[in-house]
């Protein structure tokens, strides 16, 4: 496993990015906490400026944050930073798995135990064509960093080729929600900033099904993957048709991905090709990917795929 990924357990099938052991498909969300071996909690700690061997500063307003466990440094932070423990994250979702609202999906740690992150599947779903089905899933993400928020956020992904979509829903932000660390961590208000999660699906399946209709000339596509991937000045000078990316895309798209054959020549085929890219093409690792995908460039990248998508859909 990639040394970014510290831990990682999941449940029913394989993920898209490919990693993590398997466990099983019923697990509460204290189970799924112990199978990722997540257990574990951070303390802040005083943090001391070492100018020689003999004697140590007290380094005023910044404190370490530690691994209770082994005493592992995972950043510094301030002397008001308000750590959030992972237990917070399956607390979240212990009531909806227990009443059947939820299931565990997948939970780890990426950047050695920096970054921790759980994933479950709601019972939210949505037919864009025939077999073609799209799933609903709520993303946690504790980061154990400074300058970095908890966050909570709806995560669509496509089925039939494992694509992890982002939701861009124009101005509404109730499909996702951050909290800082200069407060300490309040479940209850979390979920109701959230509310429902069928108003989200809803809006992001009438996007989907938008595109879907929509039929999607090559001419039209190979502007379309310009649009998101321009070329530089250099082989703007050196007369290139498109960029690298862009022409390693319409490869994609010309050969088809998996589902291509349910929505062909539509603006959805052609925007999940761009999802399918970012998720199991572009990126050093699968590791990688998942950082980007979530938390990276990628996850920007989609949502500007999905609104330029809907723009070329609505000029066709």
């Amino acid at each position: 496993m990639s040394h970014q990924v510290e831990t990682m357990a999941y449940a029913g099938e394989l993920p898209w990015h490919g990693l993590g052991v398997p466990v099983s498909n019923d697990m509460s969300a204290y189970e799924m906490m112990e199978a990722a071996q997540l257990n574990w909690s951070v303390k802040k700690q005083p943090m001391y400026f070492m100018p020689n061997q003999d004697k140590g500063v007290l380094v005023e307003d910044k404190m370490l944050l530690v691994r209770e466990e082994d005493n592992k440094q995972l950043d510094v932070v301030s002397s008001t930073w308000h750590p959030v423990q992972n237990q917070a994250a399956f607390d979240f979702f212990y009531d909806w798995v227990e009443e059947g609202n939820m299931e565990m999906h997948t939970a780890g740690s990426l950047k050695d135990g920096k970054l921790v992150w759980v994933l479950a599947k709601i019972n939210e779903t949505f037919e864009v064509l025939q077999n073609d089905i799209v799933e609903g899933y709520l993303l946690f993400t504790n980061p154990h960093q400074f300058g970095h928020s908890v966050n909570v956020r709806f995560t669509p992904i496509r089925v039939v080729c494992n694509n992890t979509l982002q939701l861009a829903l124009g101005g509404n932000n109730y499909h996702s929600f951050s909290v800082d660390h200069t407060k300490p961590f309040d479940a209850h208000a979390v979920k109701d900033a959230l509310g429902l999660s069928k108003d989200a699906m809803a809006v992001y399946g009438d996007k989907a099904k938008y595109l879907a209709q929509t039929t999607a000339k090559h001419e039209s596509v190979d502007e379309y993957l310009k649009s998101l991937f321009p070329m530089t000045d250099y082989q703007k000078e050196k007369n290139h048709v498109r960029s690298r990316r862009a022409a390693q895309v319409m490869r994609l798209y010309n050969n088809g991905t998996p589902g291509s054959e349910l929505a062909k020549e539509t603006m959805w085929d052609a925007f999940n090709t761009v999802t399918y890219a970012y998720d199991h093409k572009f990126g050093k690792d699968n590791a990688a990917r998942i950082q980007s995908s979530w938390y990276g460039t990628a996850s920007v990248a989609k949502q500007e795929a999905l609104s330029k998508a809907v723009d070329f859909a609505n000029a066709a």
